[in-house]
């Protein structure tokens, strides 16, 4: 059985390349693999060419979307009333009419499945007042996840000068949008029906067939234009590793699904991941100041895991907690330190936020004396 050490001190991700080996993306123009948990690159070429990233922009917009959701600042419930600026939107479409309302959660699925501008349209319109406002939200968070080489000039990818992006960074968004979970539910869809007002229903198939024809894949985002040819962000979970792909610049649909799967194929043959510790696992309790409970314990904010070839043995691992002194009040979910993951030679090859397993209130005033009433009889 696997052995882990704990260490409490008082007081994300590792950068990995890929050694030279053949191009698993030889039809693209830029390519990128990596593990999700990790963030680990498994293969990448050109990754940081700036190139018009077509309707794979909408994973910017879901990411938005999402956001929104999950502060509970719009929900999937809410009806949304088209208007004649989305209803007009060209290319690719769900066909919206001026008038119409629809639910967020169908609008959504238009984005998701079938890549309707419309919808996308509709949705920046609902969710920041205007398009221009929307596109002023893509770029401030592209500028927080701290993407150099993306610019965006709409929420939906119609060809635009000074509308680009890069492999590298379009995987960064994909990720930030995979935590929010419930997007898959939308993305793995193959296909559905939209019921329109009239009560007649627009076919919606997803543009990404691999979400069909291949194993795992349940995600996320194509794109095509005459500019940027054919692209997609794909992501696929197998057993508990879950990959993520980009591909852009590709002459065909099909030679985009070949180069994808070239990667993500070479991922799961050659790549796993090994738990070195889950989340709900207790790693210690710390002195809470000020608070109404004296200590709380101490778990990772997320599971560590490591990516490993698939003929690598199993390691032990040393956990190092780096947490400073905990104030009420705190959260359950609050980064109150860090631990560090350190193999057998000392060498850290990870580092994990950690939190607290429950919220933790401030003392009042009879908090206090309760203590000090504790404390007297106790030496009485």
């Amino acid at each position: 059985m696997k052995k882990i050490l704990f260490t409490i001190i008082m007081c994300m991700t590792l950068n990995f390349n890929a050694n030279a080996m053949e191009n698993l993306a030889p039809n693209s123009k830029s390519a990128i693999l990596l593990e999700t948990s990790t963030g680990k690159v498994l293969f990448e070429n050109n990754s940081d060419e700036k190139l018009a990233p077509a309707s794979m922009t909408k994973i910017m917009s879901m990411l938005l979307i999402m956001e929104k959701i999950d502060k509970e600042k719009i929900s999937f419930e809410d009806d949304v009333k088209i208007s004649q600026n989305a209803a007009d939107m060209g290319g690719s479409q769900i066909f919206l009419e001026a008038g119409e309302t629809y639910k967020v959660k169908d609008l959504l699925k238009g984005i998701a499945v079938a890549s309707g501008n419309d919808a996308v349209v509709a949705m920046a319109e609902y969710t920041a007042g205007s398009v221009d406002e929307f596109v002023k939200m893509m770029n401030d968070k592209a500028k927080q996840l701290g993407l150099k080489n993306t610019v965006f000039k709409n929420p939906h990818g119609l060809d635009t000068e000074g509308h680009y992006s890069t492999a590298r960074d379009m995987a960064t968004i994909a990720l930030e949008l995979l935590k929010h979970e419930r997007i898959l539910e939308f993305t793995s869809i193959y296909e559905d029906y939209l019921k329109k007002n009239d009560g007649s229903s627009t076919w919606l198939v997803n543009t990404n067939k691999l979400v069909r024809f291949y194993d795992g894949v349940d995600g996320l985002k194509t794109g095509f234009t005459s500019t940027a040819k054919y692209c997609v962000t794909t992501t696929a979970k197998k057993k508990n590793m879950r990959l993520l792909s980009v591909v852009m610049g590709v002459d065909t649909s099909d030679l985009r699904s070949k180069d994808t799967t070239n990667m993500l194929n070479y991922g799961f043959n050659n790549y796993k991941i090994e738990m070195v510790m889950p989340k709900d696992k207790i790693l210690g309790n710390v002195k809470v100041l000020k608070g109404k409970d004296n200590n709380v314990n101490l778990v990772l904010l997320k599971d560590s895991t490591i990516l490993k070839k698939i003929n690598e043995k199993e390691e032990d691992y040393t956990v190092k907690i780096k947490i400073k002194e905990v104030e009420a009040p705190v959260k359950k979910g609050q980064v109150v330190g860090k631990a560090e993951i350190v193999d057998k030679e000392g060498k850290i090859i990870s580092e994990e936020d950690v939190t607290v397993t429950k919220d933790i209130k401030k003392a009042d005033f009879f908090d206090y004396v309760k203590k000090n009433y504790k404390t007297i009889t106790m030496g009485i």
